[in-house]
Order: structure tokens, then sequence, then C-alpha cells
């Protein structure tokens, strides 16, 4: 094998699967009372990845979905969706931007839409998360903790 075949980037999804999934509902069947249907949604994003072997991460990306309806808790899910991928060739910068952006974008599709399926199933309107720049999250992190190291030195 040549050097440039060694240095040759290589991305591969190995596995994507529901890691941990809760639902609930404590303020039914009275929340489903006559008044509209207008709550007010906050949904957390979080991602982490462990290395599993040499060149193969697990990456777990965490949605949690609390929606209140006049202060009551209508419902709150949360979905750990999580991936297997196979990365190789990348400079160190560049694994964390693979792991901490490009890889929970692409386990967010699932996880929005196993949030969906949980909100439907229990018995609220469809619930459709927003497109999510994970790129843009990632840098706003890197920020933070290049400020924090910053301060930790002075």
């Amino acid at each position: 094998m040549s050097e440039a075949q060694d240095n040759q980037q290589q991305f591969a999804i190995q596995k994507i699967y529901l890691k941990d999934v809760s639902f609930e509902s404590p303020n039914a069947p009275a929340i489903f009372g006559h008044e509209q249907w207008q709550p007010e949604v906050n949904v957390q994003l979080n991602t982490e990845a462990k290395s599993v072997s040499e060149n193969i991460h697990e990456v777990t990306l965490t949605v949690t979905v609390t929606a209140k309806q006049q202060e009551k808790t209508a419902f709150l899910v949360e979905v750990k969706q999580a991936g297997i991928f196979q990365l190789a060739g990348f400079e160190k910068e560049q694994m964390g931007g693979m792991l901490g952006a490009y890889c929970p974008e692409v386990l967010f599709p699932f996880a929005r839409e196993a949030i969906a399926d949980l909100v439907t199933k229990g018995g609220f309107p469809q619930m459709l998360l927003s497109p999510v720049n994970f790129n843009a999250m990632y840098m706003q992190h890197q920020q933070q903790q290049a400020a924090q190291a910053a301060e930790t030195a002075h």
C-alpha cells in the first residue's frame, strides 16, 4: 500500500440504532382538554462520541423535547440516537468536526422520525423538528471552550 493510500480519508456508517427512548405524558388525560393546542416547546440537543476500537467510533445524539401547555407539561420525549462510524485518515481537528458535527447531522433525521412517531402515538399533533446546523453548534462549542481555557490560563 502506498503512502497516498495510507493518508486517504475514509468514512463509513456501520450501524445506526436507537440506544434509549423515553416518552412521558404526566398530565394525560387532562392535558387533552378543550383548550387550543399551542404548546411552548423546548428542544435540547447533546452529542457524545467515544472510541470503540481503532478507527471505529460510537456517536450518540440525545434530543430532548419538552412541550408545555399553559405551564403544565404535556409531554417529555427523549431519544438517544446512536451510530457506529468508521473514520480513518482524518487530522485531529477534522476528527473533532466529523464526530461533533457531521455524524450528529447523519443521525438527526432518524431521531426526528422517532420523536415524531412517539409524539403522535402519545395522542398529540405531529411534531416535526426543524433542521439543525450541527456545524455551527460545533463551532460555537469550540469557541466557548477556547474562551474558557483562556480565562483559566489568566
